[in-house]
C-alpha cells in the first residue's frame, strides 16, 4: 500500500539525537573511500557543470578541480576562454557551489500534513498539497502570495499528487479515487471551492468494463504538450488519459502490485517510466506497446517497493527512491528484455514500512541481479512515499540528487561521488516532498508537521523568519 496509516500526532523525536542523522564533513570525505560513479553519465555531468579548460588552468598541465568564483570572473574578464563570456557549464560551475542550505524561511504553516510541493517549470509558481483537502498555489514572483487556494472535491484519504500543465493554466489533483480533478489555475478567483466558486471537472480514469471497481491514484503527470495525463494506480495499472477526447485512452496492467510512481521519460511522450511495490522499474514504449502489450524492458535492483521515480529528461537516465532505504540511478540502455523477471524470494522477515523500522538484517542485503549504475544511502524511506529528484539542469548541471526523508530532513547527494554534501534540518515529521527552484539556489521542503519552508544559499543578508511554536534546527555544510 502506498498511503500511510500511521498515527496523526507529530513525531517530534525522530530528528532528535545525533545518531539518527548521518553527516559527512570534508575531513570524513578525505579519509573514507567512496565508490565514485564510473559511467558515461559521470563524464556528461562533469562537462555540464565544469569550467572551461582555460578558466581552470593554474599552470601548464595542472588544473583546479574547484575554481573560485573570483578567479572565474577575473579570467572571464581576461577572455581566457576566447569567448568573452561564460558558457552554460561555466555558469553551472559557479551556481552549483551555492547550495540552498541557509534558513529556513516560513512559506506557510497548516494544521494538516503536507504531501506534495513542487515549483512550476519556470519557477514563478509553487504548489503545495495537504491531507486536509487544501491545495495552495503561491506566486513566487509576488512574495509568495497565495494565488489560488483550492479546496479539493471528493477527497479520499489525502491529496496523493498534483501536476501543473506546462502553460501553467491548469492543475490536476488526485486522491485514492479513480477520479482526477482539473482546475483552472489562471482564473481570477483566489478561492477555488469545488463546484461552488469554480468547477473542478472530474476526469474518470476507470473504464466502462470495470464494473464500478474503485481504485486509488498515487501518481499523475501532465505530458509536456499538455494533451495527456499519465497515472499510476492501486490496481497495479498505468493509465493514459486523452484530455482532448476527454477519456481514458490506454490502460496497461503493468505490475503485480501498486504502481506508486509514473512519469514521461522526455518531451516526446513516447516513453513512460513506472515504479511499483513489486520492487521493479519498467520502461514502456508506446510506439510498439499495442503490438506486443509488454514493457520495453525491466530494471531490477531494489529489494523493496519503489516510492518515486524522477527522469533526467533525456530519455536515458532516471533515479528511483525505494523502501529498501536507497536511491538508485539507472541507464535504460541496460534494461533486461526478460519482462517476466521478478524479485527473488530473499526475505525471511516480516516488515511493513508504514509503521515499522527497516529491519537490521536487511540493511546489508544486495539484489543478485542489480542493474542500477549507482546507489545512494543515508536517508530513510518510511511511513509514506518519499520523493527524490535530480537537481536543476540550468543552475547545477544536474550534478546533485536530493530527497526528503522520514527522519524529518532533506538530503543532498553528489551524483558522481555519492557523497552526502548537505543535510537540511528543521521539520519535526517526515519530509515527503521537496523542490529545488529551476533557476535560483532555493529549495522548498514540506512535511507532515504542516510546515512549508524555503532554504536559500548563505549570505543573502536576510534573517530566517520566526516559526510559530517551532524550534529551528540548522546545520549545513558544503
Amino acid at each position: 500500500m502506498g498511503y500511510s496509516m500511521s498515527r496523526l500526532e507529530l513525531e517530534s523525536d525522530i530528528c532528535d539525537g545525533e545518531k539518527n542523522i548521518p553527516e559527512v564533513s570534508s575531513s570524513q570525505r578525505s579519509t573514507r573511500p567512496l565508490n565514485v560513479l564510473d559511467h558515461e553519465i559521470a563524464q556528461i555531468t562533469k562537462l555540464r557543470s565544469g569550467p572551461h579548460e582555460l578558466l581552470s588552468h593554474v599552470e601548464p598541465g595542472r588544473r583546479e578541480q574547484q575554481v573560485s568564483t573570483v578567479k572565474m570572473l577575473a579570467r572571464r574578464e581576461g577572455n581566457y576562454s576566447g569567448r568573452g563570456r561564460f558558457s552554460s557549464a561555466d555558469c553551472c560551475h559557479v551556481l552549483s557551489r551555492y547550495l540552498p542550505v541557509n534558513g529556513p524561511w516560513l512559506v506557510d504553516q497548516m494544521n494538516s500534513r503536507a504531501y506534495v510541493s513542487q515549483f512550476s517549470a519556470d519557477g514563478s509558481l509553487f504548489v503545495a498539497g495537504f491531507q486536509g483537502s487544501n491545495i495552495r498555489v503561491y506566486n513566487v514572483d509576488k512574495g509568495w502570495k497565495v494565488q489560488k487556494n483550492i479546496v479539493a472535491k471528493s477527497l479520499r484519504w489525502t491529496i496523493t499528487d498534483t501536476s501543473l500543465s506546462a502553460d501553467q493554466r491548469h492543475l490536476v489533483y488526485a486522491s485514492m479515487s479513480p477520479i482526477v480533478h482539473i482546475v483552472n489555475v489562471g482564473s481570477a478567483e483566489t478561492e477555488s471551492l469545488a463546484n461552488v466558486t469554480e468547477i473542478h471537472e472530474g476526469l474518470d480514469f476507470s473504464a466502462d468494463d470495470d464494473g464500478g471497481y474503485s481504485f486509488g491514484i498515487f501518481s499523475v503527470k501532465f505530458s509536456t504538450d499538455g494533451r495527456e495525463l499519465v497515472a499510476g494506480s492501486s490496481d497495479d495499472s498505468i493509465y493514459v488519459y486523452d484530455l482532448n477526447a476527454n477519456k481514458q485512452s490506454l490502460r496497461i496492467r503493468a505490475h503485480s502490485s501498486d504502481v506508486n510512481t509514473v512519469c514521461f521519460a522526455d518531451e516526446s511522450g513516447h516513453l513512460i517510466y513506472s515504479g511499483s511495490d513489486d520492487a521493479l522499474c519498467k520502461v514502456w514504449d508506446r510506439r510498439c506497446f499495442n503490438a506486443n502489450g509488454k514493457p520495453a524492458g525491466v530494471l531490477t535492483g531494489h529489494l523493496e517497493g519503489i516510492t518515486f521515480i524522477d527522469t533526467r529528461g533525456d530519455g536515458r537516465y532516471l533515479i528511483s527512491n525505494g523502501k529498501d532505504q536507497a536511491i538508485k540511478l539507472w541507464d535504460i540502455r541496460g534494461i533486461s528484455s526478460n519482462t517476466t523477471i521478478s524479485t527473488p524470494a530473499y526475505r525471511n522477515y516480516e516488515w511493513d514500512y508504514r509503521w515499522m523500522d527497516y529491519p537490521t538484517q536487511a540493511k546489508d542485503l544486495k539484489h543478485p541481479c542489480d542493474q542500477s549504475i549507482f546507489t545512494y544511502r543515508g536517508h530513510s524511506v518510511l511511513r509514506t512515499l518519499i520523493r527524490c529528484y535530480f537537481s536543476p539542469a540550468y543552475s547545477t548541471g544536474q550534478k546533485y540528487i536530493y530527497t526528503g526523508s522520514h527522519n524529518s530532513c532533506v538530503y543532498i547527494y553528489d551524483l558522481v561521488s555519492g557523497a552526502l554534501v548537505a543535510t537540511l534540518k528543521h521539520h519535526k515529521s517526515p519530509v515527503r516532498d521537496c523542490s529545488w527552484h529551476p533557476y535560483y539556489p532555493m529549495l522548498v521542503s514540506s512535511s507532515w508537521d504542516g510546515d512549508v519552508v524555503k532554504w536559500e544559499f548563505p549570505g543573502n543578508g536576510e534573517t530566517p523568519s520566526p516559526l510559530t511554536k517551532k524550534r529551528v534546527r540548522r546545520r549545513y555544510f558544503l
